[in-house]
């Protein structure tokens, strides 16, 4: 049930079977509808939630009401850790309530891990604390980058990148998601991706 995640931690950490038993006594597996929301903006996110199939984004609400996409989770070849995990890290290292939704944008299962059980993890294994510690490295280089990337890139160039990345979600994700987690409106993105097939 667990296999995928286990091959993700031994990509970075080596458990003997002693400490996976552990490890793996903590995990839940929680299952989400087409559509249900994950978590709620305003709450805590108290979950370390991994993408064990499935498809969910993350998103703001700004004033004008209007949802803006942060995120997109997913599992597959192209996935990088902060794909991996169904998460609002900044409310879940923080403990404090959080700016983002999470829906599932189809049947969605993850494997889940309290911020409580990690913080005894931590103290029991130090391999624990090296996982942790990429896992919010790498977090913050992601989301440093996307930002990095809206100021210098354009968006065709920003466009082309996520197709290279991970064309299909092009197919699984509405246009309106897409557009706003680049940072363009519906209608550009239409006109994008247009002009990029008439140029291929």
């Amino acid at each position: 049930m667990y296999f995928k995640y286990k091959d993700f931690i031994n990509r970075y950490i080596s458990l003997s079977s002693t400490q996976w038993e552990q490890f793996s006594s903590y995990l839940d597996l929680k299952k989400y509808k087409k559509g249900q929301t994950i978590h709620y903006m305003g709450d805590v996110c108290q979950n370390l939630s991994f993408v064990n199939s499935g498809l969910a984004r993350a998103y703001l609400i700004a004033e004008d009401g209007k949802d803006y996409t942060w995120s997109i989770f997913f599992n597959d070849k192209n996935s990088k850790i902060p794909n991996l995990f169904a998460i609002d890290y900044s409310s879940f290292l923080t403990q404090t309530p959080s700016n983002l939704t999470i829906e599932a944008l189809e049947d969605i299962e993850l494997i889940t891990i309290s911020y409580q059980k990690i913080q005894e993890l931590y103290s029991s294994f130090k391999g624990f604390e090296k996982l942790g510690r990429l896992l919010s490295q790498e977090a913050y280089i992601y989301l440093h980058q996307i930002i990095v990337d809206r100021q210098l890139k354009s968006a065709k160039e920003r466009f082309k990148e996520f197709m290279q990345s991970t064309p299909y979600l092009l197919e699984k994700v509405p246009q309106y998601h897409i557009a706003t987690f680049l940072g363009v409106t519906p209608q550009h993105l239409s006109r994008l991706k247009k002009s990029i097939n008439i140029c291929e």
